[in-house]
Protein backbone atom coordinates (compact mmCIF):
# COMPACT_ATOMS: atom_id res chain seq x y z
CA UNK A 1 0.00 0.00 0.00
CA UNK A 2 1.31 3.51 -0.88
CA UNK A 3 2.18 6.21 1.62
CA UNK A 4 -0.20 9.14 1.76
CA UNK A 5 1.49 12.31 0.33
CA UNK A 6 2.29 15.06 3.11
CA UNK A 7 2.28 18.70 1.55
CA UNK A 8 2.77 20.14 4.26
CA UNK A 9 6.65 19.31 5.11
CA UNK A 10 9.66 21.20 6.15
CA UNK A 11 11.11 21.14 3.40
CA UNK A 12 8.19 21.97 1.29
CA UNK A 13 7.67 24.85 3.35
CA UNK A 14 11.61 26.24 2.93
CA UNK A 15 11.12 25.32 -1.09
CA UNK A 16 8.13 27.76 -1.03
CA UNK A 17 9.82 30.93 0.71
CA UNK A 18 8.19 33.94 -2.01
CA UNK A 19 12.27 34.92 -1.09
CA UNK A 20 13.45 32.16 -3.00
CA UNK A 21 11.27 33.06 -6.06
CA UNK A 22 12.23 36.74 -5.74
CA UNK A 23 15.76 35.97 -6.34
CA UNK A 24 14.96 33.73 -9.46
CA UNK A 25 12.69 36.96 -11.05
CA UNK A 26 15.37 39.72 -10.54
CA UNK A 27 17.73 36.95 -12.04
CA UNK A 28 15.58 36.50 -14.70
CA UNK A 29 15.12 40.74 -15.21
CA UNK A 30 18.70 41.02 -14.97
CA UNK A 31 19.46 38.39 -17.66
CA UNK A 32 16.65 40.32 -20.17
CA UNK A 33 18.70 43.71 -19.45
CA UNK A 34 21.46 42.13 -20.81
CA UNK A 35 20.28 40.54 -24.14
CA UNK A 36 18.46 43.66 -24.86
CA UNK A 37 21.79 45.67 -24.56
CA UNK A 38 23.38 42.56 -26.42
CA UNK A 39 20.66 43.76 -29.77
CA UNK A 40 20.63 47.32 -28.76
CA UNK A 41 23.71 48.71 -29.67
CA UNK A 42 26.55 47.50 -32.15
CA UNK A 43 29.96 48.04 -29.86
CA UNK A 44 32.62 45.71 -28.99
CA UNK A 45 32.77 47.07 -25.24
CA UNK A 46 29.03 46.65 -24.90
CA UNK A 47 28.74 43.59 -26.54
CA UNK A 48 31.11 42.31 -24.29
CA UNK A 49 29.17 43.81 -21.16
CA UNK A 50 25.78 42.70 -22.00
CA UNK A 51 27.27 39.24 -21.89
CA UNK A 52 28.55 39.71 -18.52
CA UNK A 53 25.42 41.42 -17.34
CA UNK A 54 23.47 38.22 -18.92
CA UNK A 55 25.78 35.66 -17.63
CA UNK A 56 25.41 37.28 -13.53
CA UNK A 57 21.29 37.21 -14.07
CA UNK A 58 21.45 33.68 -15.24
CA UNK A 59 23.96 32.44 -12.21
CA UNK A 60 20.89 34.29 -10.27
CA UNK A 61 18.17 32.61 -11.37
CA UNK A 62 20.16 29.29 -11.09
CA UNK A 63 21.45 29.91 -7.79
CA UNK A 64 17.64 30.55 -6.74
CA UNK A 65 16.86 26.98 -8.53
CA UNK A 66 19.22 25.41 -6.53
CA UNK A 67 18.41 26.83 -3.54
CA UNK A 68 14.82 25.61 -3.97
CA UNK A 69 16.26 21.82 -4.88
CA UNK A 70 18.52 21.87 -1.79
CA UNK A 71 15.45 22.35 0.52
Amino acid sequence: MEQPVRHNTQSMQKANQPGIYSTIIVGVLIAMVGTYLRFAFDSFMLSLVSWIILFVGAIVSIAGVFKILKA
